[in-house]
């Protein structure tokens, strides 16, 4: 495999689905901006990784902020050529609950905003500083990377936040990937399913462990490292594009 001799941005970067993702690209040579509201995971983690590492607190709903980390990426000696968007939040809450009390609605709209919004914000100014990039083999200038998940798909009770923001992700990839083809720029989705991040970390392993049994094959819960790896596979396959791939071992959710 050869080395990625480009700069690179990934939000969410400091944790998590992002922080393998941000781990694997520095492995394989790309100079990575780690956006992340989370200070001192993103401080430790670039100084860690040391190199062409940085981070930039950034909030991605936010376009001035997410502008400024885009402008960091872009002043480094080699174009921005990758993003990969790993940003998000989760909230579980039925639509009517008991006593036909409502769904809150500032939660629904946090999550649209940060999962969605951040997504295609994070998206658009990458793409534009890409765009500006002599292209490479084929004509291409970049390559985005978004984060769904398979709540996209088979969304459970109590997801309809969580859901409406993957689905979003999902029906924007084939637009955005059409928007930026005259741009040599490439969009892709990976939808996971269920990740054994610090989100799941937090339950009891026996619950760890029933999640685990209800996955068709391999019968255990996802690794950000398997994120990370799709994530470098898509950046690497030139002709996937507009493309969204659940990574679930063959997972198809319950109502609950």
């Amino acid at each position: 495999m050869k080395d990625f001799d480009v700069a690179a941005v990934v939000s969410g970067g400091a944790s998590g689905l992002g922080e393998a993702t941000t781990r694997a690209l520095v492995a394989r040579g790309a100079a990575v901006t780690i956006l992340d509201l989370q200070e001192d995971k993103g401080a430790e983690l670039a100084a860690e990784l040391g190199g062409h590492t940085t981070f930039v607190r950034t909030d991605v709903t936010d376009p001035a902020s997410v502008q400024a980390a885009v402008d960091e990426a872009t002043a480094k000696d080699r174009p921005l050529r990758i993003a990969v968007n790993c940003a998000g939040i989760g909230w579980a809450q039925r639509t009517v609950g008991k006593d036909n009390a409502p769904h809150d609605f500032d939660p629904f709209v946090r999550t649209v905003m940060v999962n969605l919004v951040g997504t295609f914000n994070v998206l658009r100014l990458a793409a534009a500083a890409m765009a500006a990039t002599e292209p490479g083999e084929d004509g291409e200038r970049g390559v985005v990377v978004n984060t769904a998940s398979i709540a996209a798909y088979d969304g459970q009770i109590g997801q309809v936040a969580y859901s409406a923001s993957k689905g979003g992700i999902v029906g924007m990839t084939l637009p955005a990937a059409r928007d930026l083809a005259n741009v040599g720029v490439r969009v892709c989705t990976i939808a996971p399913g269920l990740v054994d991040t610090p989100l799941l970390g937090s339950l009891p392993e026996e619950a760890r462990q029933s999640l685990a049994g209800g996955i068709p094959f391999p019968k255990r819960l996802g690794r950000p490292e398997d994120f990370a790896e799709l994530a470098l596979d898509i950046v690497e396959h030139g002709y996937l594009n507009g493309e969204v791939v659940r990574m679930d071992g063959a997972l198809r959710m319950a109502p609950r």
